[in-house]
């Protein structure tokens, strides 16, 4: 096992921005506003031959007994329960505060090892921005400027040497890192995607509240289900662009955005309490844009009348009618009915996005899909198809070879789309035909 280092503090202390340099990424994301990351976050940064775990956390409110701030206590109350290494994070331009004695006794008491850091110490003298740090007793703060980078390297080291001192590490080989299928989890905010993660976990490894907008990052989440290892991405609600006020949402969605881009299956979540809206048409649209292999979950489904259930099917044959490759399943993720068909149809989705098509059973099918509906002519001219090959996985790509192509139109091409996907049972994932004419070598018009 690696050993684990929790960053920990109060709201916008630079916790996100550190853990970035520790982990050389651009994972958590950062922005002078308080209160933006929610969730543990986990990240892997290495000093030489050393790696070790990072946990990023929310802003820490020990007292906390109610509302989003105690359930954000909850995560970082878990993220020490996990730490060999606690890096409790002040801020030194603010000085000392209340509430960075109220964490330290909270500290005192888990008995896990501590290092005081005091950041965004740029351009500052040492005994003036330290002195009343000591009144914690907590030894020598170290001093940086994770923004700048000054004094993270000194850190680090020290960290490292302190967590592997806690935990040694072990002779055994260590076990490779399978990321599995990565599963980016997308809807209107409030829809359920992070009660999903949950029950598909088997913990409250993310905050799941009554509250749109709660998750604001993109966490990925690494898991194994029936012999099978998968990464779920939860990312933050995408509301209608008019809707989007706070410079934190449009971070979020940009984030939820690059999730979908990176995914290999995108979990498109609707709310079956709702009206199908324009906007999961848009997300939808957007996902499918991207080429990922897509499978849509009806969430809260439960408790609904047989009347309303007709309701909800009919508004999504008339709104969502473009995404006749998908599957469809109606869940309940706070009941976890309905899990064990959806993570089947995520599979076969994901199969027909990696598919591997020889060429001589394309060319077979596409001389069957000609026989039986030929192109339309464009004037004197019939185009006329010859061979095809693949192109490109995720999204599969067919390549179709031949004269005049560029004269079949777009009726054509979703003929032979079906056809293709029919025969070799492509469910789950968009398909794209790209046509090639050849040369007229008598042509020598310019």
């Amino acid at each position: 096992m690696k050993p684990v280092i929790a960053l920990i503090g109060r709201p916008n202390v630079g916790k996100s921005t550190l853990f970035n340099r520790l982990t050389r990424s651009r994972d958590a994301l950062v922005a002078d506003l308080p209160g933006l990351t929610r969730d543990r976050h986990y990240g892997e940064g290495r000093v030489g031959e050393r790696p070790f775990l990072v946990i990023d956390t929310g802003g820490f409110e020990p007292v906390a007994k109610e509302g989003i701030m105690h359930e954000m206590a909850k995560q970082t109350k878990q993220a020490v329960a996990e730490a060999d290494v606690v890096v409790f994070i002040v801020d030194g331009r603010q000085g000392l505060t209340p509430h960075d004695k109220t964490i330290t006794d909270f500290l005192r008491k888990s008995g896990r090892s501590v290092m005081l850091v005091v950041n965004k110490a740029e351009g500052m003298k040492y005994t003036s921005v330290t002195a009343d740090f000591y009144e914690l007793g907590l030894g020598d703060p170290y001093v940086i400027s994770a923004a700048h980078g000054d004094g993270v390297t000194d850190l680090v080291e020290e960290m490292v040497d302190i967590a592997f001192a806690q935990r040694p590490p072990e002779l055994e080989e260590p076990e490779p890192n399978v990321r599995g299928i990565r599963i980016a989890i997308v809807g209107r905010p409030n829809v359920g995607k992070s009660t999903l993660v949950n029950t598909l976990l088997g913990e409250d490894r993310v905050i799941a509240f009554d509250m749109p907008g709660t998750t604001r990052d993109s966490i990925e989440i690494p898991f194994e289900r029936e012999g099978k290892h998968y990464s779920l991405i939860d990312t933050a609600g995408i509301r209608r662009r008019g809707k989007v006020f706070e410079a934190i949402e449009k971070f979020s969605v940009v984030k939820t955005l690059q999730s979908v881009s990176e995914a290999n299956v995108v979990l498109l979540l609707l709310d079956a309490q709702q009206d199908i809206s324009e906007q999961d048409a848009h997300i939808a649209g957007f996902i499918l844009e991207s080429g990922r292999a897509l499978v849509v979950g009806v969430n809260k489904w439960d408790g609904l009348q047989s009347d309303r259930r007709d309701e909800i099917k009919m508004d999504i044959e008339r709104k969502l009618n473009f995404l006749t490759f998908a599957k469809f399943h109606f869940i309940s993720a706070l009941k976890s009915t309905g899990i064990g068909p959806l993570m089947k149809s995520i599979d076969a989705a994901y199969e027909a996005a990696m598919c591997n098509l020889s060429t001589p059973k394309l060319t077979r099918a596409l001389i069957e899909a000609v026989e039986h509906q030929q192109p339309k002519r464009k004037g004197s001219i019939r185009p006329k198809l010859r061979y095809a090959h693949q192109g490109g996985q995720n999204p599969p790509i067919i390549v179709i070879h031949g004269n005049a192509l560029e004269a079949i139109g777009d009726v054509y091409k979703r003929y032979l789309e079906k056809h293709f996907r029919e025969t070799f049972s492509l469910t789950g994932t968009p398909l794209r035909i790209e046509m090639r004419s050849g040369k007229n070598p008598f042509d020598k018009s310019k």
